[in-house]
Parts: C-alpha cells; structure tokens; sequence
C-alpha cells in the first residue's frame, strides 16, 4: 500500500505539533506500509519527501490562497497513490481534490478546528473565512477523520454535523519515549542563564491567542518569588499579540527577577533539559486537542499544571501526574475565558502548590513517565492508523 501523507509542517520546518504528529507518524508507518510525504517549503533531502512552495505568481497575496495554490500542484503528485492523508486546514484541500482527481480514498486527521480558533481572523483576515471553508468541506467529503483525542472528537461532530460519526476515529498522539526523556545536563541552562538552584517553572509554545500565554504570564506576579518563570516562546501569530505578550514580560520582570525569555524554536536537547530540569511545566491552553508538548514534558519526568480544556484531561490526570486548572470560555464567542482574573489566580494556585510541595511533584513527574511509557507510543498510533486505512483500501 502506498500512502501520500501531505503537511504544511515536516522537518526541518516544524512550529507545533501538528508538524511533530506527522514526522513520528511517518516513521513509524514506513515500517508499516510505502509513504510518500509531500510538505510544504524549503527542498528537503529525506528519501520519499517532497516539498512545494507557494507559486511565484501568487506571492503578496492572503496566505490562505497561496497555501491553496500550493495544493493544486500536492493535488496533482498524487498519481499512484492507494491513499491520502492530511493534516490541518493547509494541506486538507489537497487531499480532497486527490480524492476527486485520482479516485482514492481521503483519510484527515484533525489536530485543531477552524472554527473553534475564532482568533486566526486577526491574523488571517479574509482567509479565515478560506481556511474554516477548506476544512469544513474536506471533513464532510473524506473517507475517514482521525481525531487527536475523545473531546477532539466530540467537537467534530458538533461543529460539522453533517459528518457521519461513523467515519470519526479516535487516534491519540504519540511521543518518542526514548528521544524524550530526562537529561541531566545543564549546558542549556548555562547557554540562557538558568540558575539550576532555583526551581523553574516553563512554559515551551506559540505566542498565539490558543495558547494562553498571556493569562500564566498574569498568573505569575503571584508566584513564589524563589521561583524563576522561563519562557519558550515560538513565533508570534500577530504584531497584536506579540506586543502584549512584551509588554506583559517587561512588566513583570519589573516585579520580580528571574524572568527569562527564549524567542524561536530550540533543539529537541536543549527542551529536554529544560523540561527535566523544571518543577512544574505550565500549559495554560485556551483550546488544545491534545497537546503534545505535555507528553513531553511527562516523559521527562516532570509535574504538568494545565487548563482543563480539549483533549488535557485524557493526557494529564489530574492529582495523579499533575493539576488542572479549570477553565471557562466567554460567551463573546473569542475564545477568551469568561473571568481572566480566575483563570490567572487558578494557575498561580496550582502552580505554587508545586512549588511548595517538591515532593509531590516529583511523585505526579514519576506517574507521568510511566503513563507515557504504558499508553502513548508512535508505533500504537502507526499501528491504529493503518488499520483504518485498510479498512478503506480493502
């Protein structure tokens, strides 16, 4: 069976999890089945990989259309193909016009849903409104859609409900228990001036609206003072939400010390040091399907506080490999919880309650790389995948 596995994101260009899904999916599938990834992007060397960039001729125009320009040319190098399989809105429309042109089945995994990201129209405008329109008519014409998590799930069916539920299949994230793990060296910590003798508590994501940057970074004027606050920030989706997010950090190293700041994206042995070395890692996601970057940091062995929001609840167990934070969304339809200063008080409350209980947060670091270990492994999430697509292949 050959499968064509087309991503925006595929290394060495990589910005969420969507991009780490894909590249731990094709490695365990080519153990598996014959798979061709077609990504988006600068060349790439790897065997069976191909990239395509924008076409010249669309360059200045809404980042949605040129991502939709590139799929055309995606839509077409699928010839021979016994299968498709997207992933996010950007590679979705290349699958389904596969499925037309080449009559083979559309398998769409979904990491994250248009219209439950109601922030992307500041950074997308008019292409919002293009994205959410991709997705939504490849999920009702594909063949098969895997969901990242339970919750996933349930919001497929509820923003698009002409979807059979028949066709939705839970399939959660994996991660590499063996690349990640605990590190004890401290050469990452010296390179950004990291004091091993404080506890440090992390932050590794986007600056985006989903990822709640803005609200821990409000929890942490309340945060034991012994405590550092390092940050792992990616790209800024917005010159908006990247001035907010300054402001917020000046603001507070204003307040406090210890305040550290690492812009664009690390290599996998610096975040494993960062991980092992925190005493709790904070994920204060307004939405998030799954969340990978929280397997990471319990398969190094470290404490989660995260909100209970998405598809956390079935990664992190509450009270028993980290704490949840509850969470609740305005009715304004941003996405924004309905009381940020509840929000920001809860993580600031769980947070310290790691802080001051070091013990207990090695216990909830213990039980999270055991989980890790036992339920979340890429060659289950291979194995899963294949199944469904033997289903449709026959």
């Amino acid at each position: 069976m050959r499968v064509d596995l087309l991503t925006r994101e595929y290394p060495p260009e990589v910005y969420g999890g969507a991009g780490v899904h894909a590249a731990e999916l094709t490695r365990a599938l080519r153990t598996l089945a014959e798979v061709q990834v077609r990504c988006l992007g600068e060349p790439r060397t790897e065997a069976g990989t191909t990239a395509y960039q924008v076409p010249a001729d669309l360059a200045g125009v809404n980042p949605a259309l040129q991502f939709l320009g590139a799929d055309l040319r995606i839509a077409a190098d699928c010839a021979g193909a016994d299968l498709v399989h997207s992933h996010t809105w950007y590679a979705n429309a290349a699958g389904q016009l596969a499925k037309l042109l080449h009559g083979v089945p559309h398998v769409m995994t979904m990491h994250s849903l248009e219209p439950l990201r109601p922030w992307k129209a500041e950074q997308l405008g008019g292409g919002y409104a293009l994205s959410s329109w991709l997705e939504r008519s490849a999920a009702e014409a594909a063949d098969a859609l895997i969901a990242v998590s339970g919750a996933m799930r349930e919001d497929i069916l509820r923003a698009y409900p002409a979807v059979d539920p028949e066709r939705v299949h839970v399939i959660h994230n994996g991660i590499d228990s063996e690349t990640y793990r605990a590190d004890l060296r401290v050469d990452a910590l010296e390179r950004f001036g990291i004091d091993p003798s404080r506890p440090m508590v992390l932050f590794v994501g986007r600056v985006t609206r989903q990822k709640g940057l803005p609200h821990l970074l409000r929890a942490a004027f309340e945060l034991r003072p012994q405590a550092q606050l390092v940050l792992c920030c990616g790209q800024p989706d917005t010159p908006e939400i990247a001035a907010e997010v300054a402001g917020l950090v000046d603001e507070l190293s204003r307040a406090r010390d210890g305040v550290i700041r690492i812009d664009g994206m690390l290599d996998p042995a610096s975040v494993r040091q960062l991980l092992t070395h925190a005493a709790v890692f904070v994920c204060p996601s307004l939405y998030e399907p799954m969340g990978i970057v929280n397997l990471e940091a319990m398969a190094c062995g470290t404490a989660v506080v995260a909100t209970r929001v998405g598809g956390i609840p079935e990664v992190v167990v509450d009270g028993g490999t980290g704490l949840l934070v509850p969470y609740r969304a305005g009715e304004d339809g941003t996405g924004e919880p309905a009381d940020p200063a509840e929000l920001a008080g809860g993580l600031a409350a769980a947070v310290n309650r790691m802080l001051d209980d070091p013990d207990l947060a090695e216990q909830y670091g213990r039980a999270g790389r055991q989980r890790v270990e036992q339920q979340f492994s890429w060659t289950g999430v291979a194995e899963r995948t294949l199944r469904v697509y033997e289903k449709l292949v026959g």
